[in-house]
């Protein structure tokens, strides 16, 4: 009898699973009464990423004082930034807005796509960033030659390129799974943790594999750039100048801090074992490194940055001399 029962229930939830036809983003349903709240804090937060680091590109590009590696590499941080939140918070506003979190399972599985990819460009980038810092403090005489605008179009293509056909395999992975428990996901957008807890059979082939791409472009850009900045602090120390100790190290304390903030909630969100982590602290750490995190790096580049505050003013100059020219 026990049998055929236990065979009743694995037809059934073949059958759910194979005619799953969407999910249901929970979000921040369990607390209703912040809807209108929540929806306008992240629509501020989100004009607020497309608009400051929109204004780091504009600089980046109109200023012949920013026309350097690093500021290549800073605005087209800024782009993914950009391009990362929206990947989310549209999303998320669209569905505080109307308390439906329904999505079908072909947007639940390109959304999760963009995020990680996205993601994985983000922690390759931030890599290269490291590596330009590092030559030119501690090879500035080759820094014009190892920097060519080559090498840093390479660079940059690489941060882009890499991740797609990795992620484009591991969302494959995640949505051949069977997802019979249930279709309601406790989370704010489309993620691998909340997803597996979904599923059903076995998937520790699935978790290895995360856990393998996590290690790949979480944990060895992270390396690289430890490497790079141990390299950079011994060079630093070298220097007999205050001053010019104090230069290099203003130069990488903003990179330094994003860093920082990114890699340690990312890292605790695909490294930490799927059974030890609790649905509410899984969405704190995702909304510090999707809406937070981005929300404070223009912030952290421009207040930081002598040469992109004196690119703001003489941007600030020349608009206010257009408009009067237009009044």
């Amino acid at each position: 009898m026990k049998f055929y029962e236990d065979e009743d229930l694995f037809k059934r939830e073949k059958l759910n699973a194979s005619t799953l036809m969407e999910f249901i983003l929970l979000g921040f349903s369990n607390v209703p009464h912040l809807q209108w709240v929540l929806f306008m804090v992240f629509l501020f937060m989100y004009m607020t990423i497309l608009l400051c680091n929109s204004i780091i590109i504009v600089l980046a590009k109109t200023d012949p004082a920013l026309h350097t590696p690093m500021y290549f590499f800073l605005s087209n941080f800024s782009f993914l930034e950009i391009c990362y939140v929206t990947a989310t918070i549209p999303r998320m506003l669209m569905d505080l807005y109307t308390l439906k979190g329904n999505i079908s399972v072909f947007a639940c599985a390109t959304q999760m796509y963009f995020v990680l990819m996205l993601g994985a460009t983000e922690c390759l980038l931030l890599a290269a960033m490291a590596y330009d810092r590092y030559v030119a403090i501690c090879h500035p005489l080759q820094y014009s030659l190892l920097m060519k605008n080559k090498v840093c179009l390479q660079l940059v293509a690489a941060s882009w390129i890499s991740g797609i056909p990795v992620q484009i395999g591991q969302t494959y992975q995640i949505f051949s799974l069977h997802f019979c428990a249930s279709n309601k996901i406790d989370h704010f957008f489309c993620d691998i943790p909340p997803l597996l807890k979904l599923a059903c059979g076995d998937i520790f082939m699935n978790t290895v594999a995360v856990y393998v791409v996590a290690v790949v472009f979480v944990m060895v850009p992270f390396l690289l750039i430890i490497v790079s900045y141990i390299k950079i602090i011994c060079n630093i120390m070298k220097l007999s100048s205050a001053k010019g100790m104090a230069k290099a190290f203003s130069t990488c304390s903003s990179h330094l801090i994003v860093v920082v903030l990114f890699y340690g909630t990312a890292s605790i969100t695909y490294l930490q074992p799927k059974q030890s982590q609790s649905e509410g602290m899984g969405k704190l750490l995702s909304l510090f490194y999707t809406i937070l995190i981005p929300a404070l790096n223009p912030i952290i580049y421009t207040l930081r940055n002598k040469d992109i505050m004196m690119a703001l003013r003489k941007l600030h100059s020349k608009l206010l001399i257009w408009w009067k020219n237009v009044k």
